[in-house]
C-alpha cells in the first residue's frame, strides 16, 4: 500500500504536494521519526528494479497517514481519512455517469435501490 496506481503510472502528482504537506504539519507537531523512515523507503524503492520495473511509485496516501497520525487519528480510523476526499471525485463520475448519453462505463448494478432514510441506532445499542 501506498505504492502505484491504476491511472498514474509515473510518480503520481499528488503524492508530490502532500510530501510537501508533511513537512508543513511537522514544523508544527514535531517532527516524526517516520518521515525519516518513510523518505527512506521511498529511495530504496525508486532504486529497486521491482518497483521501477512495475511502475510502483509511491501515491498520495504514502504520506498521508503520517498526517493522520500527526493529527492524532486513530489508526483504525484512516480507511475513513483515505475515503472522505475521494467522495467529490466519486460523485462526479456518478453524475458524469448518469448525464452521459452514451453511458459507456454505466452498470445498472450499482444502482441504489436500498432505503432512503433510516433511524440512526447508537453503537452501544446495537
Amino acid at each position: 500500500m501506498g505504492f502505484g496506481h491504476r491511472v498514474y503510472k509515473n510518480y503520481d502528482p499528488r503524492a508530490r504536494i502532500i510530501k510537501k504537506n508533511v513537512e508543513e504539519v511537522f514544523e508544527v507537531t514535531g517532527m516524526n521519526p517516520k518521515l525519516e523512515l518513510a523518505t527512506e523507503l521511498e529511495k530504496r524503492a525508486m532504486d529497486d528494479d521491482y518497483f521501477t520495473d512495475r511502475k510502483l511509485y509511491p501515491n498520495v496516501d504514502f504520506y498521508s497517514g503520517l498526517i493522520y497520525e500527526a493529527l492524532n487519528i486513530p489508526t483504525d480510523m484512516f480507511t475513513v481519512m483515505f475515503a472522505i476526499p475521494r467522495t467529490s471525485g466519486w460523485m462526479a463520475q456518478w453524475l458524469e455517469m448518469i448525464t452521459d448519453d452514451k453511458r459507456k462505463i454505466s452498470r445498472p448494478r450499482q444502482i441504489y435501490t436500498g432505503e432512503r432514510e433510516r433511524e440512526y441506532v447508537p453503537i452501544e445499542q446495537r
